[in-house]
């Protein structure tokens, strides 16, 4: 480095906020490998390019938010920001409002749990909610590294939502996002409730013949 880029660089860090320089070093301490720094490296760029594109109250609402990631969702869903995203590639806006709703399909009806909260839930080990999921007697999508969340309306202070087991049954041959999606959206086969109400009511029945319908009524 050059003595006139490193004088920019220390005037940039004396004049930068105290949990901007933290951020920056966690950033740089985290890309050890030569993958992890690459990806940092492009993340960092776009970020610098998304700021810059937005202004103080888009920029404003994005750090209101209660969390980092909901800060850069927001910030992507800016005005600003989305024209840039059309102009990059026509289908990111629509993989953003695509990530959006399943964030919101996963938090209805409350916060989701982890694997560990679900065991305490349910008052049984952690392996032992893995083979319930993986027998497919509870329902679960995958986070990624952070592993997999467990929507909290399905349980109960005495075990599991009645009737759960039997419509995951009927869903069986659905993914996770989509059974998801089943339990907690208005379904016309009952005349406009979710199945999850219908499931607190005790009507498992119609909720039955709504599962078995779901595949039909998704193709059409």
């Amino acid at each position: 480095m050059s003595a006139q880029s490193q004088a920019a660089l220390e005037s940039a860090i004396d004049k930068a906020p105290v949990s901007l320089v933290v951020a920056v070093t966690r950033t740089l301490e985290a890309g050890g490998s030569p993958l992890l720094g690459a990806f940092l490296t492009r993340s960092m760029n776009a970020l610098v390019r998304l700021a810059r594109g937005l202004d103080e109250g888009a920029l404003g609402e994005a750090v209101s938010s209660p969390s980092d990631y909901e800060t850069l969702v927001r910030a992507l869903e800016a005005p600003g920001a989305l024209e840039a995203l059309r102009r990059e590639d026509p289908l990111l806006a629509a993989k953003l409002r695509g990530l959006r709703n399943r964030e919101q399909l996963l938090s209805r009806e409350g916060e989701p749990l982890t694997a560990d909260q679900s065991a305490q839930a349910l008052g049984i080990t952690r392996q032992g909610v893995d083979k319930r999921r993986l027998a497919g007697r509870l329902l679960a999508v995958s986070t990624g590294r952070r592993g997999y969340r467990y929507p909290s309306w399905q349980f109960t202070s005495e075990g599991v939502l009645p009737g759960l087991e039997a419509i995951l049954e009927l869903l069986a041959d659905h993914d996770p996002w989509m059974k998801l999606a089943f339990f907690v959206n208005a379904n016309a086969t009952l005349s406009g409730e979710t199945p999850l109400s219908e499931l607190r009511r005790g009507s498992l029945e119609p909720v039955k013949r709504a599962a078995r319908l779901y595949g039909e009524q998704i193709a059409a």
